[in-house]
Order: structure tokens, then sequence, then C-alpha cells
């Protein structure tokens, strides 16, 4: 049973060879020096059939701690929640399986709309007035927002607390280290931005202020006093959010913020091993033009037709080249269609039920392991989804033995933060029971 997914069949190819005068393939790189060629077989496994290789990638892949078989409590950008089926119905569709914005939009109208809800929904999710569609992930929008607020102010510094995610505060480095950008960070206190040291940070000649809430700790911080603060020195606010906990918290754009980022894919992505995610990217109307990335809009044709366009273009790459507002060069159009999707689903309510869920299940979690002897909870302040724990023993040690116990642990926050050593970071979704629980204490319990 061996069959070929090469489209050419030897007939195929000695027709080719023949047409263009060679006898062989080899001939094509006569004029390849001798020792340049690679002269041996390739060190590969040998051919199998479509029915060998399947076994064969499923042993393979039964290696992996996938959300199925195993419980999980790991958080910090990459969730566990619920994906309902009406997704994946949706989007395997042929005319929606692509991950790039369609640049023929008389011809792609139906797709045009779909991420001109995408937009919509964003905008209503963040309080912001226009979105794009979309940026690649969490961290990259997140640069993308300093790199922005830096070109509308004409300020080359930015402000960063601690508290954001050390992957988002790495992908910024590396965006502002080659364009020159002063990036200095602002310590945490209680679990949430230190307001007096990033006071005394901000001037005239800062960029932007850049907070994460939830924090990377879980913790809720104070927007509308931070957007005060740095509002009176002229300097914009970039908050990066969870979208979940918007079902329950007040949206950015509210509060104050002048950009809204944040890691899309809680709204129906699956882990997947780290991706492919979704950045989403909200600002307001005054700082649209300088947006990165696609932006639908809606318009009507010379009949008075309702239509869809890629607006705004002038601002990228392909019209501005190295003027352009950013060098985003495709974006995940097939992942916002899925959080499109997602939020059309689950609905207002449904994200709030969502929201409850998560905050109600991680309060108790963080209440029944503080109950155990050694374990106790570092900050007192207000927390979503996401707690951190002080543990009796290595994060390392316990991670491992509750792995063999079929329960993927906490992050190890020693590794990013080393006065957390010995801390870790547990995540609660709605998708996590009572026994789920019940019985990561009962583990806990076990290694004192």
């Amino acid at each position: 049973m061996a069959w070929s997914y090469l489209p050419h069949t030897q007939e195929d190819r000695e027709a080719m060879l023949s047409a263009i005068g060679v006898g062989k393939v080899e001939e094509l790189f006569k004029d390849i020096p001798a020792q340049l060629l690679f002269n041996r077989p390739l060190e590969l496994p040998a051919a199998m059939s479509e029915l060998e290789l399947v076994t064969s990638l499923q042993k393979l892949a039964s290696h992996n701690a996938n959300l199925q078989e195993y419980t999980c409590f790991l958080g910090a950008g990459s969730y566990d929640h619920y994906i309902p089926s009406v997704i994946d119905h949706v989007i395997r569709r042929s005319e929606f399986y692509t991950a790039y914005t369609q640049y023929q939009p008389e011809i792609s109208q139906g797709y045009l709309q779909a991420l001109w809800e995408y937009q919509s929904m964003i905008c209503q999710l963040t309080g912001m007035a226009v979105s794009n569609a979309s940026m690649y992930d969490g961290g990259t929008a997140l640069a993308e927002a300093a790199m922005m607020a830096c070109s509308a102010t004409g300020r080359k510094e930015v402000l960063v607390l601690s508290a954001v995610h050390p992957h988002y505060r790495t992908v910024l480095s590396t965006y502002g280290r080659d364009l020159g950008y002063t990036i200095t960070e602002i310590g945490y206190e209680g679990g949430t931005g230190n307001l007096q040291e990033l006071t005394q940070g901000l001037s005239k000649n800062i960029a932007a202020v850049i907070i994460q809430t939830p924090n990377f700790f879980g913790c809720i911080e104070d927007v509308k006093k931070i957007a005060d603060l740095a509002h009176a020195q002229g300097t914009l606010l970039i908050v990066a959010v969870d979208p979940i906990s918007l079902g329950l918290l007040e949206a950015p754009g509210v509060l104050g913020a002048d950009i809204v980022v944040g890691e899309g894919q809680p709204m129906g992505l699956a882990t997947a091993f780290g991706g492919p995610y979704l950045g989403f990217f909200a600002t307001t109307e005054k700082l649209m033009r300088k947006m990165p990335g696609r932006i639908v809009g809606q318009t009507v044709d010379h009949d008075g037709n309702r239509g869809f366009v890629l607006t705004l273009q002038a601002r990228e790459q392909h019209i501005r080249r190295e003027k352009a507002t950013s060098n985003i060069c495709s974006n995940e159009a097939l992942c916002a269609l899925t959080a499109a999707v997602y939020l059309s689903t689950v609905g207002k309510e449904g994200l709030r039920k969502v929201a409850e869920l998560s905050l109600q299940k991680a309060h108790y979690a963080c209440r029944e392991v503080t109950k155990l002897a050694g374990f106790t909870a570092v900050f007192n302040a207000t927390y979503f989804k996401e707690f951190i724990i002080r543990c009796p023993r290595p994060v390392a040690q316990i991670n491992e033995e509750l792995l063999k116990e079929k329960i993927i642990g906490g992050v190890d926050l020693g590794i990013y933060y080393p006065e957390l050593e010995n801390c870790m970071l547990l995540c609660v979704t709605e998708n996590r029971t009572q026994e789920d629980i019940s019985n990561l204490v009962k583990k806990l319990g076990a290694m004192v």
C-alpha cells in the first residue's frame, strides 16, 4: 500500500527531461563545480507507505502532554479555555481557510466582512475607536504599539512595567534596539506596578507607558491612575489585556488607554504548542493613520450597495516602502476569523460567564492550595484567573512530579524573576472542574 503524493509520475519526469534535451536530472547541475556537489544520499529514513507513516507519527505525538489527557494549570499567555465546536466548522470552509488578508475586495467580500466584524467586536471589547485585522501575536502587537507611540509623539523613550510578560518585554527590546529607542523598566510592588517609581520616571521625553492588566502575575493594574499620570506629561498609555478578562473588567479605552493590544489566543484558538496565535490592536481615531497592519473599511458602491475594502493602505510598506508605518507584511487572518466566530458564538453574556467562572475557580483554587502547609500566597493584590503561590520545594521538582500524575503545573517564576524563586504562577480557567482542583491540591499536599 504505497501511494505517492508527488504530482509527477516517472513518465512525466522523463517527458519533461526529454523536452529540455537532457537525460537525467543531474545534468541540470553540471555547471556547479564538483567539489561543491553533495555526492552522497541524505541521511533520511526510508520512505513509508501512508499506513506506516500515520502509525509512526501517532507514536511520536503520543510523547506530547496534550490537553485531552492532561489537566492544565499552566497559563502565562496561553490558556486552556473551552473552544465551541462551531468554530472549527466555520474556519475550515474553503472560502475562509487562509492566513492572508484579501487584496481583491471585489471577489473577497465575505471574508472582508468577517474581518470587519472582527474589528468591530475588538473595538467594543477594548473601548477603542479603531482596530486592525490583525497582528502576529500579543508580543509583536505590544512592540508595534510602542514604535507607533514613538512615531506619533516624536519621542524616543518608553517606560514598561516589569510585571508585563517577560516574552513581550524581550520582543519590545529587540524592536527598540535597532531603532535607537530607550526602554526603561519600572518595578513592581505588591504584585502591581510601583506607581511612585513610575511617577519619578515620567517626563516630557517619554513617548509611552506600557502596562499589562491582568499583568504577568495575574494582578489587576490601576489603569485610570496610570493613564492620568502618563497624560499629564503628554505621554501615551499602551495597555496589554487578556480579552477574556474584559467580560468583567472595564474596557481600557474607557479608563484612558490610547492603544490597547493583547494576545487573542483565548478567543477560540487552541494552545497548539505555541501557535499560530493572534495579536489584536486597537487605538483612537486620532492615531488611526499611524496604526500598523491591515484595516478593513465599510463603504458603498456606485449603486449604494454596502461593500468592504482594505482602507488607508498608504500607510503600508507595499506603497510607502521604507516610509511605511510598519514592516508587518502579512497577518493572521484565519486566527482573526476564529476570534470573530468565538465572540459571535459566546456573545456578551457568554463572555461574561467565561470570565466569571475563571475568576471564581481561580480564587477557589488559591484558597484550597494555601490551606496546605508550606504553600502561601505571594501577593494580596486583586487578581483574575492567575495567582502566585510560594512553594516549600523548588517549582521544577513539583512540576516534574505533577507531570507524572498527568497534571501540567504552573510557571516557575524564578526563571524570570530571581526574587520569586520557589514561586509558581498557577492558572485556572472555566475548563477546570472542582475535581481537577481537588486532585491538584491532593498531589501538592502529598509532596510536603
